[in-house]
Order: structure tokens, then C-alpha cells, then sequence
């Protein structure tokens, strides 16, 4: 068996049913890296607190997103997979990195500056500090890699700094600073054809969704908006759905399409039909996975209670010598 090279962090926050966007941009991505990381998946909920206004449906929301890790092929036999938190640990390194951050460094990062744009009736503390808490997210289990995009690279920096501070601070090197794996992210257009995947604007397609939903949302999707009729000549390249077809279609019918529609040989809803048949071949072991996880809920719990405990047991290490670090008693 080959060595691991490390030990990889990621977190998710809790939004329920994942979509193409998350499948393509994220939950691929942990998968593959299994054969080469120690991989820590986190299920962040006490993130999500900073946004949500209520938790209604925050538990059922987790179940749904472990679900679909579970069902693309994340091992929690090789992996550890759990929820934010069932390690209280992370909390307490919150607070220790919190006496070492400075707060004018956390209100200049541009993902808060977005947040607040976004949401500028709910600024609350916990948003402020929200690139603590994914700091000790990340040190908590003395990762070597962290797998962002680009957008994410200054928090990534913002842990590094963090590191530098504590240990220069408490003149020692328990924490460990973290290494940048940039991914190659692609951005799912949405159904709109105009802005990214999301569920908040309505234009996703979900992992889960039945055959016939799928067809459904495909249907809807934006084309080509110069091509007004059905023998028009159409442009595949300004065209979201085959940009999805270059991830669902066989080289062949790609060729084809690309070919047939710059003719007007092949019309926008033939070509939305054989998108949806493609997509739910290859989406439909997902979901027989996917299904089959769903009907043995409490197994899944247990997976997340287990991964927990496999957690803290790495958390607690690090937080014994956190402590004894600071030269607390």
C-alpha cells in the first residue's frame, strides 16, 4: 500500500441536498484525494450559526449532506467524517487563537466584506470571527493540506498567519502551518445560464433528484440566447448545457452536438433530452448508493458519531498541548 502523504482538512457548511455545483466543484475532489491524504471531512455547523436565523432545519440539512458524501464514495473506514460540533475541542482553540488575532484583519478580508453585503441586518460576532473558527478547524488536526479554490486562499493565509502568531507568541512550534492545494474548481453555471449553482437562486440541479425531476430542471435551462429558433445555427460554446454535456457525454456525442448545432441539424430541446438521459446514467449509482444509506439513517449517525471520536482523539492531543503551550494550569 502506498504512504499517505499527509493529512488533509475540509469543511462543508450544512445546506442540505448537495447540487451538480457542489458534486463537480468540491465532492469529487474529496473523494480522489482519499488514495493520497489522511482525510478529515467536516460537516461545520457551528459555521452555518452564522448565518442561519433559525436551526429548524440544520439537523435534517446534515443528514442530507452526509448522505451524498457517503453515496459519491467518501470510505469512512479510511476517511474520518463527522460533524463540527461533536469536537468541542474546536472551540476551545477558537478562543486561544482569538487573543492572538488582530481585529482589524478580520473585518479587511473580502469574504467578509461580502458577508456583510449579504447580509447586513445579521452582523453578528460569530461572522467576524468566522475565520478563527476555520483557522482551528484546520489546527486542530495538524493538517498539512488544505484543498481551496483561489477565493479561498486568504483564509488559507489568514491560518498560516494565525500559526506564526501563536507560536511566536507562546515561543513554541506545536501548531503547524498549513499547506495550499489549489483546485482546479470549476464554475457550474446554473439552469439561469447567467450566475454560478445555487440553491439560494433557484437555478441547481440536485444529486438526489429523480429522473424525471432532472429532465424537468433541464428543460428549463438557458441556451444559446441568440439562437431565438429551431433552425437557427446555434454557438455550443456560449451554451451552459453543452458545457455540460463536455462532463456527461461521450467524446462522440459531444463531437456531434458541437457539429449538429452550429448547422441547426439539432434543436435546443433534443439537445436538453439527451443532456438529462445522460446525466441521470451517470448520476443513477450515486443515487441507488445514495438510497441505500437513506433507509439506515441511525447507521449513518453512527458513522458521524464514530468519526467524531476519532476527531477528538487527534483534537485532544493537539489542545493538551495547546495548553501546555500557553502554561496553563
Amino acid at each position: 500500500m502506498t504512504e499517505k502523504k499527509g493529512r488533509v482538512f475540509s469543511g462543508a457548511r450544512p445546506t442540505g441536498r448537495q447540487h451538480l455545483g457542489n458534486y463537480l466543484g468540491a465532492i469529487q475532489n474529496y473523494v480522489a484525494l482519499q488514495k493520497e491524504y489522511d482525510c478529515v471531512y467536516c460537516i461545520v455547523d457551528i459555521h452555518a450559526l452564522t448565518t442561519v436565523e433559525t436551526t429548524r432545519n440544520l439537523k435534517g440539512n446534515t443528514m442530507e449532506m452526509a448522505l451524498d458524501w457517503l453515496a459519491a464514495g467518501i470510505d469512512p473506514k479510511d476517511s474520518i467524517m463527522f460533524v463540527q460540533s461533536h469536537v468541542p475541542q474546536v472551540m476551545e482553540l477558537h478562543t486561544m487563537l482569538s487573543m492572538v488575532t488582530p481585529w482589524g484583519k478580520l473585518i479587511e478580508l473580502p469574504t467578509f466584506k461580502e458577508k456583510i453585503k449579504q447580509q447586513p441586518k445579521n452582523i453578528n460576532y460569530g461572522l467576524v470571527g468566522y475565520p478563527v473558527l476555520m483557522s482551528a478547524d484546520i489546527l486542530l488536526y495538524k493538517t498539512d493540506v488544505v484543498p481551496v479554490g483561489v477565493d479561498q486562499a486568504p483564509h488559507i493565509e489568514f491560518a498560516r498567519e494565525t500559526v506564526r502568531s501563536f507560536n511566536y507568541r507562546y515561543q513554541t512550534d506545536v501548531l503547524i502551518e498549513p499547506q495550499m492545494k489549489i483546485t482546479r474548481i470549476p464554475k457550474v453555471i446554473g439552469t439561469d445560464g447567467k450566475q454560478k449553482m445555487s440553491k439560494s437562486l433557484n437555478n441547481h440541479i440536485e444529486l438526489a433528484s429523480t429522473p424525471e425531476e432532472t429532465q424537468k430542471r433541464v428543460m428549463t435551462m438557458k441556451t444559446d440566447p441568440q439562437r431565438l429558433r429551431r433552425n437557427d445555427p446555434g454557438d455550443p460554446d456560449v451554451c451552459n448545457v453543452y458545457s455540460l454535456h463536455k462532463i456527461f457525454s461521450g467524446e462522440e456525442e459531444v463531437a456531434m452536438i458541437n457539429s449538429e448545432c452550429r448547422s441547426a441539424g439539432i434543436g435546443c430541446v433534443d439537445c436538453k433530452k439527451r443532456l438529462a438521459a445522460n446525466m441521470n446514467v451517470s448520476l443513477a449509482g450515486f443515487r441507488e448508493r445514495r438510497a441505500e444509506f437513506a433507509r439506515h439513517e441511525n447507521d449513518v449517525w453512527d458513522i458521524l458519531h464514530d468519526g467524531a471520536a476519532r476527531a477528538r482523539t487527534i483534537a485532544e492531543q493537539t489542545m493538551v498541548e495547546v495548553r501546555q503551550a500557553i502554561g496553563l494550569p
